[in-house]
């Protein structure tokens, strides 16, 4: 085997088998089917300024450069990683010049474009309102909240999909016969070993070609590519996880959804997922502490106290022991009675004392450490609760004195909070025969 094979040709696979028209193209059928929204724009010729939203390595550039070819548009490409407002501006002349020469439409496509700030994002926005540009934008976050309103008022949204198993098997068996690939090499993939691709690309066609460019450098020609060969190239492959990114916000998102529909079994999947993806352990043991609180409450206050142990055992024992800890502390999230009285309770009240200002504290509820304070008021006419029947002052206010009593606190009838409610209403059938005691401040 030519052991420098590798080093006489110019692009890698992924670039060399780029689709050259959109019958090539393989994924995104819920856009490009017949019938569909951008296939539909596509064939009445009516292009748009859009923004691409998808992970890694799902054609998004791809689709961008055959948009242009069908319409028969110059294309220009900026990455919003290496460039500025002075490569926009060029871009911008480069257009301006291909419709004053020739007539044509020039599609300026961004890549990575959450990259650029505010101010950059800005700057494409006359050329596009006034069509010097039709404007394609790039992005594997959530452009709701990486782009300016003003851009995505401009241009429309499509959200491209991870291949799928069709998609990926399309672009191996094209890999593997065209001649601009390996086909040449007269290589094979068993089953098992497109398995294992399959898996290691995690829906990013790139990644998946990248791999099997790897795996054919060091297979003999007319061979097949084995599954050892595969598992020892690949080693321990991590999946499609961004910490800060879309992915990452999703993935913690419906391990919190999941414990809060008692799914003990889906919990503990999103965490397996996001440990496989790389995310530290310590991270996921914190926000488990706050479902705690938010989700099971005072339903089952044990909640709380297992998962600050299962963040201590983390921080402890690290991985992967005291990962097995935070499972722990997860499926009793998932299994406990659920209440989120407290999460409410606590919002209401920070709404209150945001809105109302700075009440003043009623006399009685004040402290008198010193004579003065005691000649002003401060305390007078206190109603020790542990001097009254049960231990509970009916009838006392203790709000402001331009308030009325709230009730934040509305515990549910599930676990303990049944045994809280029921005190609560005993509680408050006691301040219905007994007389509000206001006091002035």
């Amino acid at each position: 085997m030519d052991l420098f094979r590798k080093a006489s040709v110019a692009q890698p696979l992924a670039a060399r088998l780029r689709a050259a028209s959109l019958d090539e193209y393989v994924g995104q059928e819920h856009l490009l089917a017949r019938g569909k929204p951008l296939r539909e724009a596509l064939e009445q010729g009516a292009l748009h300024s859009m923004i691409f939203w998808g992970p890694p390595g799902v054609g998004k550039t791809t689709l961008a450069r055959l948009l242009a070819q069908v319409s028969d548009a110059h294309f220009e490409t900026i990455s919003a990683v290496l460039s500025g407002v002075k490569e926009i501006r060029q871009a911008v002349e480069v257009a301006q010049q291909h419709a004053a020469q020739y007539g044509r439409q020039t599609i300026l496509f961004v890549d990575e474009v959450h990259r650029f700030n505010k101010s950059q994002q800005d700057a494409f926005l006359p050329y596009v309102e006034d069509g010097t540009l039709i404007f394609i934008g790039a992005t594997t976050e959530n452009p709701s909240f990486e782009l300016n309103n003003a851009l995505l008022s401009r241009a429309r949204v499509y959200v491209l999909k991870s291949l799928d198993e069709t998609a990926l098997r399309k672009l191996v068996d094209r890999a593997l016969s065209d001649p601009k690939g390996l086909g040449e090499r007269q290589l094979s993939l068993p089953e098992e070993s497109f398995k294992i691709l399959q898996a290691a690309a995690d829906g990013d066609g790139r990644r998946l070609l990248n791999f099997l460019e790897n795996a054919a450098d060091l297979a003999e020609d007319g061979s097949e590519i084995g599954s050892a060969l595969l598992l020892n190239l690949l080693g321990d492959t991590q999946r499609r996880f961004d910490k800060g990114g879309e992915a990452f916000y999703d993935q913690i998102s419906a391990l919190h959804k999941s414990v809060r529909g008692s799914s003990p079994d889906g919990a503990l999947y999103w965490f397996a997922r996001m440990l496989d993806g790389g995310c530290d352990p310590l991270y996921i043991a914190r926000r488990v502490v706050r479902m705690a609180s938010e989700d099971i409450g005072n339903a089952d206050p044990r909640a709380l106290t297992l998962c600050l142990n299962a963040w201590d055992v983390q921080e402890r024992l690290g991985s992967p022991e005291g990962e097995l800890a935070v499972a722990q502390a997860i499926i009793y999230l998932a299994c406990a009675p659920k209440s989120n009285a407290v999460y409410n309770a606590f919002n209401a009240a920070k709404r209150d004392a945001a809105e109302h200002g700075s009440q003043e504290v009623p006399l009685h509820l004040r402290n008198a450490p010193t004579k003065l304070m005691k000649q002003l008021g401060y305390g007078d006419e206190y109603r020790y609760a542990h001097d009254e029947p049960d231990a509970y002052a009916a009838g006392e206010d203790y709000f402001p004195e331009a308030f009325e009593p709230r009730e934040y606190y509305q515990p549910v009838p599930r676990g303990l909070e049944l045994k809280i409610r029921d005190k609560l209403q005993h509680l408050k059938s006691q301040d219905r025969n007994s007389p509000r005691q206001r006091r002035k401040t």
